[in-house]
């Protein structure tokens, strides 16, 4: 064996080399790299442990340190060696995480076995957690549960209004529960009822997901579920609410007959007309006991159970969803196999419930202001339904007011007895019907309403918040207002955006004018003709100012106006206001101005009381405060008033307005001694008649019209009262006016703001040059007159038998009597002539064409005593649609 191999299996050092340093080479002796290569100190070479190069411990170092001469080289090992020391073993761990001995992401990886550790403990976690909420579930019983309380209603001042929440339900056994029912409701409800285990998983984790994602809460549950819901929970569409849901549905399958279950489900259902239960909804209904019910009459409750707020057929919106529901019903019966062919052939026709029964408590208005309170509640929170106020326990704290109501009942009531006589007239006095609302300009608190003759009387529809009426000529301030604050198309300001305008702007009055798009082009009607709007007068009056048309509520002008300035921007301010989008009619059809839409009477009462407050709009609100059980809910704080129109647009629509009431078709207004605003409203064919009034401190809209109850159609208000036809500014008006005496008689007189100027004058195409009240209709001279002062009233010439124009209200154009007899040159008045000479137009496109006398013509606005206008139907001698939509 040689010297070097002996040497190194018994582990002996290295000779000397040069200089005496042991254990390597001298700084010129040969090494293993060969000559002039230095040896590290202390670093023996043997044939077992060579030297590594460079290059081989990168490799090393890149392969993860595999090799231990490339770990040793490097440094310190993975169990706490030092740099150049050999490392311990480190303590065994008990969860070995991160991984021992792995590099990168694998040591953050957990193994197969961690994977299966850590299922295991979830799993055994997750099935001890169920068997403890399982165990600890408790299922009280049937009887201890639906506790039914009042709802307390108060006034504004605090003082109690109302109680309502009678209890109505009556426990009964399966055995006193017609076989009908059960099958229909378990056909509708639950057609596996009899077989499955109480759990819809699939319709839990739809409902789960939709909630966790803010999505539409659904339902689809069993009936079980159903029960232990409306028994044991409340209706929150909440997470936590499910998960107990789960609970205590496997525990009521587990514990209770089928036939319990669906007997219990059947006594705590809610059905709507306050009743809890199929007894006291067989009774609501039918007036009868549920033993009774056959499969037509059970179809029909079942249904009820989807949402009796939506499928009570007594309520007129619900009528045909709820003979739809019913027919769904009875064929599901049949294919479930709970209701043979031959028993479902009986029902041939749907079976209609009896009227109902209302409380005594809730006579008079009682029961509309209640009806608002709720709707309002359920509005602003989504877990207040009209299931859980029939339960009860609520205190409601309203914004009406006792004495306000009272004398608005009293003004209604008044004046049908001194107006309508059914005996006398039954065909036209009867079924008139009256909407009002009184709401707080700058505050939208709805303080007074009427909406009806009373529950007592069988009426239930709340004629405050009805749908479906036309709102006539008061839908004309509205596009009066965007004039103004929106501006014209066919004029641009400097910055080249639609000019403002103001009320001194004049428009063609003339009864059948063409109606123009604001490039110029004709309206085309549907006949495929130029459209022509028509006024109730066929009088020809030229062009009026736009304070004078809506004094006497002149079509044309509005209808025009809207053109220019585009329906969609008065629908926009009209929602500003405070109309809601829904109630809104095409608002590109021409009559959209004219009222074609169906606003509710609050509605249109708080849109003015956006006028009364210089443009600040509030949306209306009926309660304060909602307590249940001593603790107030949130979000029935206050409405944030909003901008809706500039302060000056708003007092310039309400100083239009002002004359409107004092001079124009509202003039019995002026009986209120007071400054008043307002707009009177006649729709087509005389079907609706309207007033919105408003002063500084109230703003109230009183409706009429005549409605079938049995075919809900609108009829003609002609003949009512014994008037060949009724306005806006009749009836109405009077209620108004009576109305506000008595809800006023504490507040002091106000003024409305002096309305600061807005907007300029732009006339429509073709309007005569000057903006100055025209000459008298009549001219003896030849001579042109001197141009006017725009803002003097021109004196009348002595023979001029017409009535003189309303003082601060424009005068329209001359109509000559005969040919003019000599040529006059434009000299501000629109080219006035005398004699019989033709006038020549010096400066084409200022000029107007003369128009011939008609018997029917007038030069100015009527008078006060003028029969207000309304759009008719009338043929057109050039084509075009003739529908008047609205008037006065």
């Amino acid at each position: 064996m040689s010297e070097r191999r002996r040497r190194s299996a018994d582990g002996g050092g290295q000779p000397p080399g040069d200089n005496g340093r042991p254990g390597g080479a001298g700084q010129d002796g040969p090494g293993p790299d060969g000559p002039g290569r230095r040896r590290p100190a202390g670093v023996r070479e043997t044939a077992q442990q060579p030297r590594m190069t460079r290059a081989e411990m990168r490799k090393a170092a890149q392969r993860g340190g595999k090799r231990a001469g490339g770990a040793a080289a490097a440094g310190a090992d993975d169990r706490g060696g030092k740099p150049g020391k050999p490392g311990k073993p480190g303590k065994k761990r008990f969860i070995d995480y991160p991984r021992f001995g792995k590099q990168g992401v694998r040591r953050w990886l957990p193994s197969w076995k961690q994977w299966l550790t850590g299922f295991l403990v979830f799993f055994a976690t997750c099935v001890g957690g169920v068997w403890y909420a399982y165990a600890s579930t408790t299922v009280p019983q049937i009887h201890d549960l639906v506790n039914d309380q009042n709802n307390i209603y108060y006034w504004a001042d605090g003082s109690e209004m109302a109680r309502k929440g009678e209890t109505n339900r009556q426990i009964v056994e399966l055995a006193d529960i017609s076989p009908n029912v059960q099958n229909a409701v378990i056909a509708a409800e639950n057609a596996t009822f009899r077989t499955d285990s109480g759990i819809d998983p699939v319709g839990m984790m739809r409902a789960v997901y939709n909630m966790a994602t803010g999505g539409e809460t659904q339902g689809a549950s069993t009936i079980t579920q159903q029960y232990v819901k409306n028994a044991y929970l409340s209706q929150d569409q909440t997470l936590s609410r499910k998960v107990r849901e789960f609970f205590i549905t496997l525990k009521v399958n587990q514990e209770t007959e089928k036939n319990d279950i669906l007997r219990d489900y059947l006594n705590v259902s809610w059905f709507g007309r306050g009743a809890t239960g199929i007894q006291a909804a067989s009774q609501a209904y039918y007036g009868i006991d549920a033993k009774d019910l056959d499969i037509c009459q059970s179809a029909m409750l079942a249904g009820l159970l989807k949402g009796a707020a939506l499928y009570d057929p007594t309520i007129a919106a619900n009528k045909d969803r709820a003979v739809e529901r019913w027919t769904w019903i009875l064929n599901r019966m049949v294919t479930t196999k709970n209701a043979t062919a031959e028993e479902r052939a009986k029902c041939t026709a749907f079976p209609e419930p009896i009227p109902r029964k209302p409380p005594t408590n809730m006579n008079g208005e009682i029961s509309y202001l209640v009806d608002t309170a709720n709707k309002f509640m359920m509005s602003k929170d989504p877990t207040i339904t009209q299931q859980s106020i029939d339960k009860g326990g609520y205190k409601i704290y309203t914004t009406f007011e006792k004495d306000k109501v009272d004398a608005l009942k009293k003004a209604v009531d008044d004046v049908k007895g001194e107006t309508l006589n059914v005996q006398k007239r039954p065909e036209k006095d009867n079924f008139v019907q009256f909407g009002a609302a009184s709401v707080r300009p700058g505050d939208g608190a709805i303080v007074a309403i009427y909406g009806g003759d009373g529950v007592e009387n069988q009426h239930f529809d709340n004629n405050a918040d009805a749908k479906g009426v036309q709102v006539g000529s008061t839908f004309k301030p509205f596009v009066l207002a965007a004039a103004m604050q929106v501006g014209v198309q066919t004029a641009k300001d400097d910055k080249g955006q639609p000019k403002r305008i103001n009320a001194d702007s004049r428009y063609l009055s003339d009864d059948l004018s063409e109606i123009r798009k604001p490039d110029g082009s004709l309206v085309i009607g549907d006949d495929g003709k130029p459209y022509r709007q028509k006024n109730e007068d066929a009088g020809k009056r030229g062009y009026v100012s736009l304070r004078a048309a809506m004094q006497n509520s002149f079509n044309v002008p509005f209808v025009q106006l809207n053109q220019d300035v585009g329906g969609q921007n008065v629908a926009n301010i009209a929602e500003a206001m405070g109309v809601r989008k829904e109630s809104f009619a095409d608002p590109k059809t021409p009559t959209f101005a004219l009222g074609t839409s169906t606003v509710s009477p609050i509605r249109m009462a708080d849109a003015y009381a956006t006028l009364a407050a210089s443009g600040k709009q509030a949306d209306p609100y009926s309660v304060t405060k909602v307590e249940v059980k001593g603790t107030a809910r949130p979000g029935f704080s206050k409405p944030e008033l909003k901008q809706a129109l500039e302060p000056a647009v708003a007092d310039n629509v309400t100083d239009v307005l002002v004359n409107v009431a004092k001079n124009g078709t509202g003039s019995k207004s002026n009986a209120l001694g007071r400054p008043v605003a307002g707009k009177t409203g006649t729709t087509d064919e005389n079907k609706s008649a309207w007033w919105v009034g408003y002063t500084p401190q109230l703003a109230t809209s009183v409706a009429m019209w005549r409605e079938d109850p049995t075919k809900h159609e609108r009829l003609s208000l002609n003949g009512t009262g014994g008037k060949d036809s009724v306005h806006g500014g009749d009836t109405p008006t009077d209620i108004f006016t009576r109305y506000m005496k008595a809800a006023l008689a504490n507040e002091k007189k106000m003024d409305f703001p002096t309305p600061q100027p807005v907007g300029t004058q732009v006339d429509s195409s073709g309007a005569p040059s000057t903006a100055s009240p025209s000459s008298s209709p009549t001219m003896t001279e030849t001579t042109a007159p001197t141009a006017p002062d725009p803002g003097a009233q021109q004196p009348t010439q002595p023979t001029n038998t017409q009535p003189a124009c309303v003082p601060g209200v424009d005068c329209p154009g001359t109509v000559p009597t005969q040919a003019p007899t000599k040529t006059q040159p434009p000299t501000g008045g629109g080219g006035n002539g005398g004699g019989g000479s033709s006038p020549t137009c010096l400066i084409p496109g200022l000029c107007t064409t003369p128009q011939p006398t008609s018997s029917t013509a007038s030069t100015g606005p009527a008078p006060s005593s003028t029969k207000p206008t309304k759009p008719t139907m009338s043929p057109s001698p050039t084509g075009g649609a003739q529908q008047g939509a609205a008037a006065p």
